[in-house]
């Protein structure tokens, strides 16, 4: 029986297990990769980034979005290989962005169709391809050959609304035509956003119908029993994990049999202080001070600082000021 600690196979790669880090939309930077490598993801995603930004030379997006870390080839299991997502409806730029995000160092190009928020669909991009699949195919295309041969997955959604399959269709002529080297998709159609549940029997059909692996993505709640009673029940190759491991990387573990506990408070201190010492690195300390003010929640409960450590945290000047505050919370060292 297959297990997620088992490797495999994604174009020229073996990955040595079947945990996969989500593209996690203004999350997902090479700090947050990083940290799922440490605690031992086979396979990171970046967040999403856009395909026409890319082309356009936008400066902060080629600074940070499509920035690898060196230390993502370095660091958990063996391999180190990321994938850039990209999202666009115009094959033309997104060859170009795609040969953008191989020369950044991307292994793997992931290319966005489900995303069913209305500012990427109004452009023909997210899940507005689930109609268009023509134009989807032609980008699937586009991207291939803009990185150069580089493997292409794409993320998917079955359809705009309950009862609808073009996302279905949609991902057998992405393999046929595009040679599209694996299908992720989120069970949920389009129009239900993240809400109901996740349709594990039609991810099961689609998983043993394509001659590609199929990853599962979208409503696993952060328990592990839910998330590999899921991905026993979908049939597919590996599991994405996304919100479900923010503040909580030690799920990847957990997963993999390496631990069974709950981290304790001194673990998540130190753990958050990894993460903002990397945020700083990354943005500099005024934007990072910024950036980790969506993080600390994801931390505070394991803290134990309830309501006023959250408040104090949101209101703190700077990445010193917030470190000043979780310093108190260190236990004492005994004598």
């Amino acid at each position: 029986m297959t297990e997620l600690t088992d490797p495999w196979r994604l174009g020229p790669y073996e990955l040595p297990n079947r945990l996969v880090l989500a593209p996690l939309a203004g999350i997902g930077n090479w700090c947050v990769r990083l940290q799922a490598r440490r605690h031992g993801a086979g396979l990171v995603t970046s967040e999403m980034v856009s395909s026409h930004a890319i082309h356009h030379r936008n400066e902060r997006t080629l600074r940070e979005l499509l920035r690898i870390h060196p230390d993502e080839r370095a660091i958990g299991p063996a391999g180190g290989v990321v994938s850039l997502q990209l999202f666009g409806a115009d094959p033309e730029i997104m060859a170009s962005a795609a040969e953008r995000a191989a020369g950044a160092g991307a292994d793997v190009i992931d290319l966005n169709m489900g995303c069913p928020v209305p500012k990427v669909c109004k452009t023909g991009a997210g899940a507005a391809l689930l109609s268009d699949p023509d134009r989807a195919v032609a980008v699937a295309r586009a991207a291939s050959r803009g990185s150069g041969g580089l493997p292409v997955t794409v993320k998917l959604r079955p359809g705009q609304r309950p009862g609808d399959r073009d996302g279905v269709r949609l991902a057998h002529r992405l393999v046929e035509e595009a040679g599209v080297a694996a299908i992720a998709m989120h069970p949920r159609h389009a129009s239900q956003q993240h809400r109901g549940r996740p349709d594990y029997a039609l991810a099961r059909e689609i998983a043993e119908a394509l001659p590609v692996p199929f990853v599962l993505s979208g409503g696993l709640r952060p328990d592990a029993a839910t998330i590999r009673a899921a991905w026993e029940e979908s049939g597919a190759t590996a599991v994405m994990l996304a919100r479900g491991i923010l503040g909580n990387p030690w799920l990847f573990a957990e997963l993999l049999g390496e631990r069974d506990a709950p981290p304790s408070r001194a673990e998540a201190l130190a753990e958050l202080a990894w993460l903002m010492g990397r945020a700083e690195e990354h943005m500099g300390p005024e934007r990072a001070g910024r950036w980790l003010r969506k993080a600390y929640p994801w931390y505070v409960e394991r803290l134990g600082g309830g309501p006023a450590l959250q408040d104090a945290l949101q209101r703190a000047e700077g990445i010193a000021a917030a470190s000043e505050l979780l310093a108190e919370l260190a236990e004492p060292v005994a004598a």
